[in-house]
């Protein structure tokens, strides 16, 4: 019975005995598991989350990861009350800022236009920018 992906993974962290840099086990993985260039591509972000959830491995920082038997619970453990108490606001907080960066901005630009006067249709027109053709853009090239 041939082992899984997960299964190589731990073998081989647990044989080099130190935290190792994701690349370098999923060339591991690659090498003992026989796959192909093509193969290995396609199955590389199904790995790589499989790997992530899974309770034995835990990443050290970098993606360098470990095994999580060899490393201490102060060491591994995030205490998540830091995490949401850095984050918490409230809606009201929120939207009181919202209203307050954005009333700026309006009432600037309502005082701006009161000096300059409306704008007239035809300014957009003379840009020389035509908004209805769609142009073909190769983004893989930019």
């Amino acid at each position: 019975m041939s082992k899984s992906e997960l299964d190589v993974a731990y073998e081989y962290l647990k044989s080099e005995g130190v935290s190792i840099p994701f690349t370098k086990i999923w060339e591991h993985v690659v090498k003992e598991t026989g796959m192909s260039e093509g193969e290995a591509g396609r199955r590389l972000s199904r790995f790589f989350t499989s790997f992530m959830l899974d309770g034995r491995f835990v990443n050290m920082g970098e993606n360098v990861w470990d095994l999580r038997e060899r490393q201490t619970f102060d060491r591994v453990h995030i205490d998540m009350r830091d995490v949401y108490n850095d984050v918490e606001t409230s809606d009201d907080d929120y939207e009181e800022k919202e209203s307050d960066e954005y009333g700026d901005i309006y009432e600037s630009e309502e005082h701006e236009s009161e000096e300059e006067g409306d704008l007239e249709e035809d300014e957009d027109e003379d840009s020389g920018i035509d908004f209805t053709e769609e142009e073909d853009v190769d983004v893989y090239s930019l």
